[in-house]
């Protein structure tokens, strides 16, 4: 049987593509795995008996689940690789051997060699990668030997070898391959430029390359050489498709310590990554409860004290999302963009994920809290007075003025209440006014409560900008509820948020839960008006279709067009055949009824 606390832990996970590890009783790592989604993976451990014993013995043994989320499946294949490297877990076997993946090198040296290599050597060269298969490797080099000429020989072309004649060209230059700069036929100043261009491919910034390639695309099809056009075309293609390098992995960015901090009202998540040798070896999120009103400067400069000493961290330059001072020994780095951004994205993506996993677990085990989380935190976003328990949201619907109608539906501790949703028949407008009929319906709405003293709500949403929040404020008026209930208009095109007597919209988090519950309120609202507007255009277009018998209800006449497909066809029908369907006594009258038509 599933521990609860396993249980809880997996219902929590994300379905993003990760890596997750298992770990014991004794807080011992046992598997490290990848995933597309790492919810669904990891809850198949959970839910059968798996064919071998090993695997079998592994899930009784698992107590704690932790997760690195990532953008791609491929960059978690990269990593499990590194984590399984550095951690050695228990019960992986596959990825524990000392191979790496291969990576790409650019040799430091006279006329650069490109080849690909499973080991890295610090002698100034360059390396980019790594690739998760030999083919893709093979690919891309394939596609640079026919973008440029480049030599394949190991010779040390340096000015004074080519100078003195010591090497001679060999068959790659007599074929085309290599342009003989062994024996001083090219220039190396000419070399390098084609290098400089494969560095820009290989690093994903190719648009030169391929701005250079339509041109002679071009150039090829104006003097007709059409096949030599289409093999520019190729790769082109080729180009246009390849995918830049890993974010995982960087050779360039080495013993570096990444901090990241998400934050709400009561809390903050502090995500740390722990980079060596180019690779993520560690990754760990601290939560810190707040018991002040702390920024998030103060927070992360204490926690970024605590977990180095916990991890006794050695790296002499830390990543952050601010500037900080942390003496002359360690150098912090606040980058604006490249590989450095990208993993401080990554581990704030990391600290985002693992807050949204601990609200997950909070709302299944204690929901009320939960609930009155996200009450406090819409009160401080939209600033109201008291915390919005009851919402109710407002929305028109019409096509060319016809069969108007509007849509009210009702949130009651951030969940819809279905059973309060109301509609609306626009009574006293003519044609298409959104602004009169938002008038009307509010006023109508709350002329009723306030007649059957029901409960009246703590905020009113309007789907709209201003001219339709103007409108429900007349109505508030009339009735006299100005300053007793908070009203607010939406405007769709860029979610802003206008309030009575303010010029300036409101713009929230695009990620805050207060934005979402409005957002979904404004959407449960389209969607109830549209099915309601759908029903009644739907009923007034079949009304003009038949006609009203004597005896006969609405609901029958559905049945027999529903059956006959059409008037016609029930006007020539026998009256057995209706009969059939409705029974003999309605039979007789319809089929009278329209044998004196």
């Amino acid at each position: 049987m599933l521990l609860p606390s396993l249980e809880l832990q997996i219902q929590s996970l994300p379905d993003n593509p990760g890596v997750y590890q298992y770990y014991d009783k004794e807080g011992k790592i046992l598997y490290v795995g990848k995933a597309k989604s790492i919810k669904k993976r990891v809850a198949s451990y959970f839910n059968k008996i798996h064919d071998t014993a090993k695997t079998n013995v592994l899930v009784k043994k698992i107590v704690a689940i932790k997760h690195i989320v990532v953008t791609s499946e491929q960059d978690a294949l990269l990593l499990e690789n590194n984590l399984i490297k550095k951690l050695q877990p228990r019960y992986n076997v596959l990825l524990r051997d000392d191979k790496t993946y291969p990576w790409i090198c650019i040799k430091k040296e006279p006329f650069s060699r490109i080849f690909p290599t499973r080991r890295m050597v610090k002698d100034g060269s360059e390396y980019f990668g790594p690739y998760t298969s030999f083919k893709t490797v093979n690919t891309i080099l394939d596609l640079i030997k026919e973008l440029y000429p480049l030599r394949t020989c190991n010779y040390d072309l340096t000015q004074a070898n080519i100078d003195s004649h010591k090497y001679k060209v060999c068959l790659e230059f007599h074929i085309g391959n290599c342009k003989g700069g062994c024996e001083g036929y090219e220039l190396l100043e000419n070399y390098q430029k084609q290098v400089d261009a494969i560095r820009e491919i290989l690093k994903g910034n190719f648009k030169e390359s391929l701005k250079n390639f339509k041109i002679k695309m071009q150039e090829f099809a104006t003097t007709m050489q059409f096949e030599e056009a289409q093999k520019i075309k190729e790769k082109i293609e080729v180009l246009e498709n390849y995918q830049s390098r890993s974010t995982i992995l960087n050779p360039k960015i080495s013993n570096i310590d990444v901090f990241s901090i998400i934050s709400d009202e009561a809390v903050a998540y502090v995500n740390f990554l722990q980079i060596a040798h180019g690779a993520i070896i560690r990754s760990y999120t601290l939560e810190l409860k707040k018991k002040l009103d702390e920024t998030d400067e103060e927070l992360l400069e204490l926690a970024v004290v605590e977990l180095r000493e916990r991890f006794q961290l050695l790296s002499r330059e830390i990543i952050l999302p601010f500037k900080l001072d942390f003496g002359d020994k360690i150098k912090v780095t606040v980058p604006q963009l490249g590989d450095k951004k990208q993993i401080l994205e990554l581990s704030e993506r990391n600290a985002r994920y693992y807050r949204i996993d601990q609200l997950k677990q909070i709302q299944i085990v204690d929901p009320e809290r939960h609930t009155n989380r996200i009450m406090a935190q819409m009160q401080k976003d939209l600033r109201l007075q008291v915390e919005p328990r009851h919402i109710e949201c407002f929305d028109n619907s019409n096509i060319q003025g016809t069969n108007p109608v509007a849509a009210c539906v009702v949130f009651k501790d951030g969940k819809p209440s279905k059973k309060d949703y109301r509609h609306f028949n626009i009574k006293t407008v003519v044609g298409p006014d959104d602004f009169a009929s938002m008038e009307e319906v509010v006023y109508r709405r709350y002329k009723r409560m306030l007649d059957e003293n029901l409960s009246l709500p703590n905020l009113i949403i309007i789907d709209g900008g201003k001219g339709q929040l103007s409108s429900a404020l007349k109505s508030i008026d009339d009735l006299g509820l100005r300053g007793k209930i908070a009203i607010v208009g939406i405007a769709k095109r860029l979610e802003e948020l206008f309030y009575p007597g303010d010029s300036a919209p409101l713009y929230l988090d695009k990620k805050s839960e207060t934005l979402r519950i409005i957002q979904q309120l404004r959407n449960e609202a389209h969607r109830f008006g549209i099915t309601f507007h759908r029903d009644k255009r739907s009923k007034a277009a079949l009304n003009s279709t038949i006609e009203t018998i004597p005896g006969i209800g609405e609901k029958t006449m559905l049945t027999l067009i529903k059956h006959f497909k059409s008037v016609k066809r029930l006007k020539l029908a026998a009256e057995k055949e209706i009969s059939d369907v409705v029974g003999v006594s309605k039979a007789k009258k319809i089929y009278d009824f329209y044998k004196k038509e």
